[in-house]
């Protein structure tokens, strides 16, 4: 698929994407002029079926057996904020593990697994050592 013009003025190559409705565009200025009306994302892309290969996350519910295990708001902001973690997240054998944990029907069992690779291993004491656990 070739470049694609801006949808708002004609004129230029489209070098951006509407968040919304992926309406490509080509400056800041026809982005304006483009959210002066409400758009959507179109009604064939909300149809898609689901994926389910690597990138899809598995659909489980939210199960917290024990409330003071959930991390409050600054913990998150610390684990966030820190350079450490921020740099060992660039780790693509670490994304690759985190993805399988995520996309997992069985995430814990994911979890097990992953705790025995070095790289995950060191990842989470990171994370640990940021919360002072």
């Amino acid at each position: 698929m070739g470049p694609r013009l801006c949808q708002v003025c004609n004129g230029a190559q489209s070098k951006y994407k509407c968040p919304s409705c992926l309406a490509p565009y080509c400056s800041v200025a026809c982005f304006k002029k483009h959210k002066e009306n409400p758009c959507a994302l179109p009604v064939s892309s909300l149809e898609k079926p689901p994926t389910t290969g690597p990138e899809s996350r598995a659909d489980r519910p939210l199960i917290v057996e024990e409330p003071s295990e959930v991390l409050q708001r600054l913990q998150l902001e610390a684990v966030a904020s820190s350079s450490e973690i921020c740099s060992s997240l660039k780790d693509e054998n670490l994304q690759k593990l985190i993805l399988n944990i995520d996309c997992s029907p069985d995430a814990e069992k994911e979890l097990e697994k992953a705790m025995g690779v070095d790289v995950f291993r060191i990842f989470t004491d990171k994370i640990l050592s940021t919360l002072g656990s």
